[in-house]
């Protein structure tokens, strides 16, 4: 797939949205010296955030609706998921359910490739 118009018009549109929930506050928060992504809970509002938000970008590619280059490109999907991953991790376990934050997570496994 190559990026096209529609995907720059999308990522317009999911850079507002990350902006309106407060994206940028929350990815602050997860890469500040004291987060500490092996503990971190799914009560934390900066990790709930950014698993919306991956978990949204990571379908979106994963149906073929947007780039996945052009997503990594001007995300750092896994390092984000390096720091919400954890928690998604051990909320799949609590919740059995194994799909919980799964495209997330492939779009993440996936990077670079």
């Amino acid at each position: 797939m190559v990026a096209t118009y529609e995907d720059a018009a999308l990522v317009v549109q999911l850079v507002r949205w990350g902006t309106e929930m407060g994206l940028e506050e929350a990815t602050h928060a997860l890469f500040a010296d004291g987060f500490d992504a092996e503990v971190a809970s799914i009560d934390h509002p900066s990790v709930r955030k950014m698993l919306l938000f991956g978990e949204t970008v990571g379908t979106l590619v994963k149906h073929g609706i947007l780039d996945k280059e052009l997503v990594q490109d001007l995300w750092w999907i896994d390092g984000s998921w390096g720091r919400v991953g954890p928690t998604a991790r051990r909320e799949r376990q609590r919740l059995g359910e194994p799909s919980l934050y799964e495209n997330f997570d492939a779009l993440a496994a996936n990077a670079g490739s």
